[in-house]
């Protein structure tokens, strides 16, 4: 399955390669906390870190479409947990595929919704 999940996600970064995509300014992501149901948008600048509930996220880039700020946003996250060594997840996420390259928690979901442009 893993093997499987490598393979979609270089697809996937292939796609983005060959796609003519423009940087933006940040990006807007959803946490989940998934004991007590909280739902928040986060809106994140690129090069910075947010704290959600234990996460801090770090937000690298996010791509989207060339002239389509509104199209599928492909956001570059390291996301790292407090008191725990070590990454929970590093890598792009997609936000029409949110699952193809999902990060693995207990307690909590994060995924992109779009990119921000001024």
């Amino acid at each position: 399955m893993k093997r499987l999940v490598t393979a979609l996600v270089l697809c996937a970064s292939g796609a983005l390669a060959q796609q003519q995509t423009q940087t933006a300014e940040g990006a807007v992501l959803r946490g989940l906390d998934k004991f007590s149901g909280q739902v928040v948008d986060i809106e994140l600048p690129a090069g910075r870190t947010v704290q959600f509930e234990r996460l801090n996220i770090t937000l690298t880039e996010c791509r989207y479409p060339s002239g389509n700020p509104s199209g599928n946003a492909y956001a570059g996250l390291q996301i790292t947990e407090v008191g725990r060594d070590g990454v929970v997840f590093s890598g792009w996420m997609i936000a029409s595929a949110p699952a193809l390259n999902a990060m693995e928690h207990a307690r909590y979901d994060v995924w992109v919704m779009r990119c921000t442009t001024s």
